[in-house]
């Protein structure tokens, strides 16, 4: 709700984009070992590993990232896509980790995400 109520033009593409990734079964694996991962400790190093298969499933399949509708929304709003971001950080310190590597990387390949 947080997403839809400071993106709203951004938040139909992003509920498609999750769409997209239920159909890819890779996508649903990686998601499932991010939810195993907030047993792990902050600084565990298959937390990089995780995120940089996430990026690279990404990277393989850009429609899991989102249509250029919904992806120029979130650029164009990097202080609410820092609040979504960050929001409850402190509860998940791992999911906030494993999100901040997964978008480094992201970035480094050229996709336009807003800075954290």
């Amino acid at each position: 709700m947080l997403a839809r109520a400071l993106v709203p033009a951004g938040f139909d593409g992003f509920l498609g984009q999750l769409e997209r990734g239920l159909h890819d079964r890779e996508f649903v694996e990686l998601t499932r070992r991010a939810g195993e991962a907030e047993s792990w400790q902050p600084d565990d190093p298959r937390i990089e590993e995780l995120a940089a298969a996430m990026a690279d499933r990404h990277l393989a399949d850009p429609a899991l990232l989102g249509d250029h509708a919904s992806l120029r929304a979130w650029a164009n709003a990097p202080a609410q896509y820092r609040l979504i971001n960050n929001h409850r950080e402190d509860r998940a310190p791992v999911a906030a980790r494993l999100t901040a590597l997964t978008e480094a990387r992201l970035r480094a390949a050229g996709v336009p995400l807003p800075q954290r």
